[in-house]
């Protein structure tokens, strides 16, 4: 399931990296959506049919495989998207990310608490993200009758170069908005390109290696940052026992709670502490190594307390240590995957903001991919 999740994740971004040019971004969200909201449809309906273990597991594997394909997409597409608005609003949209695994793992455990049957839970299960991307498509169709959304979604089509410069000057050089120093820097490259003529015409060329060597840094610092995390995260932190074996209650919701929960609750705060700050900013050059730090959680979490070892032993028997590792590895996940979204925009210019969307994304997914290859070797080393 985890390669079947993350290979088409990457493919499909990848590929989603091109075709935007020639596929509208109407059609690439939408579109993606409406595939999501089947294939959850046909998984829900596929509850109530009976049918052999095998054939069931095919199904599964398959709607796995195009339900990633379609949200690698869909997860492009919004990022460039988001380009067009200002950065807060991609702070936003990574929290609401962070939101949906907190619900995700709120789900688990109160189904797991409820007493149902396995087939009401099941079916539950898959209603809701029906329901959900339903709510999702709703939005996207009125998000341009918002009067917000029709200024920068218009202001990023308009011919008028001039119109263009001086909305991008009060903007930019605004200290509330851009972030100060990165704001001015931005507007110093937008109006060096309007000098040039660059500003205002309905098409300009986009080199994606001109846009790599101004990202290289941020996309590097999400690849390891999702490399890191998806390496230990569950593979292996879902293997970790608690260690009060007397209280039957605690040992079933101790994953769940300790694992789920408080990783998604403190993803979603370390996401949101963008909207704050953002240190340290688009010029900097060890931003990597900071992400590259967290290589210290997969021993941390490797010498917790896990059955079924066969080379390595347990140091860290209490459940206050899973817990703080637990705590400091997501809140540093949750930020070191914003950082890099909310500052790469702020690298490149105005038409090329699109572009640095899909390849962002696109890094993304390879660091996930990355990640879930590295689990198979770190679960053979226990």
């Amino acid at each position: 399931m985890t390669l079947l999740a993350q290979l088409p994740l990457l493919l499909c971004t990848l590929l989603n990296s091109f075709i935007y040019q020639c596929i509208s971004e109407r059609i690439r969200i939408a579109g993606s959506m409406l595939a999501i909201l089947s294939l959850f449809i046909f998984t829900a309906v596929l509850v109530k049919i009976v049918m052999t273990a095998q054939t069931f597991f095919n199904l599964t594997l398959a709607t796995i495989w195009f339900i990633n394909a379609f949200c690698a997409i869909l997860q492009g597409s919004l990022f460039g998207l988001l380009t067009l608005f200002p950065q807060q609003y991609s702070t936003m949209f990574l929290s609401g990310q962070g939101m949906a695994g907190m619900f995700a793992a709120l789900a688990m455990i109160l189904s797991m608490s409820s007493g149902a049957d396995q087939e009401t839970v099941a079916l539950c299960y898959f209603i809701t993200p029906c329901v959900g991307t339903t709510i999702s498509i709703i939005c996207y169709l009125l998000l341009p009758r918002l009067e917000f959304a029709q200024y920068y979604l218009s202001k990023s089509s308009t011919n008028s170069s001039k119109t263009y410069e001086m909305e991008t000057k009060t903007e930019l050089l605004h200290p509330g908005e851009e972030n100060g120093d990165a704001g001015q820097r931005k507007a110093v490259l937008i109006l060096k390109e309007a000098e040039a003529g660059g500003v205002g015409e309905e098409k300009q060329s986009v080199s994606i290696c001109t846009i790599l060597r101004k990202i290289w840094v941020m996309a590097l610092t999400i690849v390891l940052t999702f490399g890191v995390s998806l390496s230990v995260f569950p593979a292996i932190t879902a293997k970790v026992h608690t260690n009060i074996t007397d209280d039957e209650n605690w040992s079933k919701f101790f994953t769940p709670v300790c694992c789920f929960l408080i990783f998604n609750v403190m993803d979603w705060i370390g996401r949101s502490l963008t909207s704050k700050f953002l240190w340290p900013g688009p010029d900097c050059k060890y931003t990597p190594l900071l992400a590259a730090s967290r290589f210290i959680f997969i021993p941390l979490f490797m010498f917790c307390n896990i059955d079924d070892r066969q080379y390595l032993t347990t140091f860290f028997y209490n459940d206050a240590w899973f817990i703080i590792f637990m705590m400091l590895f997501s809140v540093s996940n949750g930020y070191f995957v914003s950082l890099p979204m909310c500052l790469a925009p702020q690298k490149v210019l105005a038409h090329e903001s699109e572009t640095t969307g899909a390849l962002m994304t696109f890094f993304l997914a390879l660091g996930l991919s990355l990640g879930a290859g590295l689990s198979f070797g770190f679960k053979e080393l226990l």
